[in-house]
């Protein structure tokens, strides 16, 4: 049993108390706004920056008296005023944010991907364990009832049997964005490119057992640091190959599409949260389209994660899920430094995620971005 919280909240009702740590664009636009769908069991009242005007305007805007720079991080674990951090900073900060959180105790929600290398990914997971605390990672998409549905037509029978996945999630980043920093962020395959990873480990509900890679970049300066576009072809357990693309380089580009003996399913927009998910199914030669209309990912992935901290059932997507990832972006950029396919041997993961944990959640508009923008140019 993990450590919970033991605390009355309004109504008599318990509730996780989060600082969300880190106040770019991503915490704007969709983590801070998240807390209204997720009431039920979850309060902000911490908010962590370095930005004195992100600081004042947000903490106004959202009523949030707790205010602190990165330095006073640790006297914020210490306080006793938070049960739990909602880590939204450049990859490389992760495990330093996440091991001093579970050192203090406390229940750690981290972006994606959880680090930047396997050894990050494994010290975070390890540093959660020891201190009996609940380490999740922010995979959004495990709780949406597009993709959960899709998993379902998947091992439905509908498709016959499954032979191949392709995906491609692209767009244009802007000059200076923090994810052209290869020692911050990594590149488009850590930012972009893991939804087309994890979406295929969950279609297929397997892992990969050997991965092949292409990069290419053009003059363009905004990529001296990282790859421009990524090609990647996934071999999984009965000859099934996973393909995707994913660049920094490229228009905006979001999808899946799954096929299998009988038909395919085409899942467009495949990955994001701001408006709707299409599925596109066509079985024997006949094709009929649904509509998924916008839900709040981010609210849903908050009360799962609360909900655990306040019972102590383990978290799912957890650590785990995430290092697998990263091993599979590792041997990625292994086999494009070699030009030679990767094999991979990764633990076979009891968890998967299914229809029945879909959670429903109201989007609300995302207010004025404050000294932000969107990553897309």
């Amino acid at each position: 049993m993990y450590n919970t919280i033991d605390r009355a909240g309004q109504n008599g009702s318990s509730k996780v108390r989060y600082a969300v740590v880190g106040l770019g664009w991503i915490a704007q636009q969709a983590v801070l706004p998240a807390f209204k769908g997720a009431a039920e069991n979850s309060e902000l009242v911490a908010l962590v920056s370095d930005d004195a005007t992100k600081l004042s305007e947000l903490g106004d805007l959202y009523q949030i008296d707790q205010r602190y720079p990165y330095a006073a991080y640790d006297e914020l674990l210490h306080s006793g005023t938070i049960d739990a951090v909602f880590i939204a900073l450049p990859n490389a900060l992760h495990r330093e944010y996440t091991v001093k959180a579970a050192e203090a105790g406390i229940h750690i929600l981290c972006e994606k991907p959880i680090a930047n290398t396997s050894e990050d990914a494994r010290a975070m997971i390890e540093a959660a364990r020891t201190a009996n605390v609940q380490l999740m990672i922010a995979y959004r998409l495990h709780f949406e009832e597009a993709n959960l549905t899709a998993i379902e037509i998947a091992h439905s029978g509908d498709l016959g049997g499954l032979r191949a996945y392709n995906a491609m999630n692209t767009m244009n980043v802007k000059t200076g964005n923090v994810r052209l920093d290869e020692d911050l962020s990594g590149g488009s395959l850590e930012d972009v490119g893991i939804y087309c990873i994890n979406a295929a480990r969950y279609l297929f509900r397997a892992e990969p057992v050997e991965v092949v890679a292409m990069a290419s970049s053009t003059d363009n300066p905004r990529f001296d640091e990282v790859d421009e576009t990524i090609s990647v072809v996934m071999r999984f357990p009965e000859d099934r190959l996973a393909s995707f693309i994913c660049s920094f380089g490229i228009a905006n580009q979001s999808f899946y599409q799954v096929l299998g003996t009988k038909g395919d399913l085409l899942v467009k927009p495949g990955f994001g949260f701001d408006g709707d998910l299409v599925h596109m199914l066509t079985i024997d030669g006949k094709s009929q389209e649904k509509t998924f209309h916008k839900r709040d990912q981010f609210a849903a992935e908050l009360l799962h994660f609360s909900r655990c901290v306040l019972t102590g059932e383990p978290v799912e997507p957890s650590g785990d899920e995430g290092l697998a990832d990263i091993l599979i972006i590792e041997a990625i950029h292994q086999s494009i430094q070699t030009r030679q396919p990767v094999a991979l041997t990764l633990p076979v993961r009891s968890y998967r995620p299914s229809l029945d944990r879909e959670i429903r959640v109201h989007a609300v508009r995302a207010p004025e971005l404050v000294n932000a923008e969107p990553p897309k140019a």
